[in-house]
């Protein structure tokens, strides 16, 4: 049974490269059916579609973002689903398109005195010389998006979280300052988004699934 259980919870490696062509088939196109990723990212389960998303490349990650805008409306409940507790961690694994240091997470958590709002922090290997990267999301209704705000810290350090660090000290600064992310929906468990600095869109994508 426990052997049943774990190849089914590992793909095996020609399933992977298989899943990981497709999905960067389809976003090879300078304009990518929505609709389709969808409903491919949705036919898999989470290993298989983790293993998918982290597999696209700069450009995959540019089309993609601009496709969805508008698809599918993300609020903060898809990100935490209401059916978490509060303070319990929520894991959204992702890629960005740097050149490298490229795979990390986000860690995201409802506080007890505000269902309208995140906080979370990056889990990645750079922390210990950026920091945590501390922020707080909230929903933009009018664009059906969330930004990721690193303007805003969260009012206390959750347990079990990284100390609290202002983004703009240090290195912090170069990577965290200024900067809101705005995320958009692909499927019920995939978001993508680009950073903004003082309200100026980066040449910086990333996409995000959660556990």
């Amino acid at each position: 049974m426990l052997q049943r259980i774990r190849a089914f919870a590992q793909p095996d490696l020609a399933h992977v490269i298989r899943i990981q062509d497709q999905l960067r088939a389809m976003l090879d196109f300078e304009q990518p059916n929505a609709k389709e990723v969808d409903g491919f990212l949705s036919s898999l389960s989470h290993p298989s579609r983790l293993a998918a998303v982290r597999s696209l490349r700069p450009m995959h990650l540019r089309r993609l973002y601009d496709v969805v805008e508008g698809y599918r409306p993300v609020d903060v409940d898809d990100l935490v689903p209401p059916d978490v507790g509060v303070r319990e961690q929520v894991r959204h694994y992702g890629r960005n398109s740097l050149p490298a240091f490229t795979i990390f997470e986000k860690r995201f958590m409802r506080p007890a005195d505000d269902a309208s709002e995140l906080w979370g922090y990056n889990f990645q290997s750079l922390a210990p010389l950026t920091g945590p990267g501390y922020f707080v999301a909230y929903d933009s209704p009018e664009r059906g998006e969330v930004d990721i705000d690193y303007t805003r810290l969260p009012a206390e350090r959750p347990v079990g979280w990284p100390e609290l660090q202002e983004n703009e000290r240090g290195l912090s600064r170069l990577v965290y300052a200024h900067m809101v992310d705005r995320l958009r929906g692909v499927t019920e468990h995939v978001s993508i988004g680009r950073a903004w600095k003082k309200g100026r869109e980066q040449s910086a994508w990333f996409i995000l699934c959660r556990e």
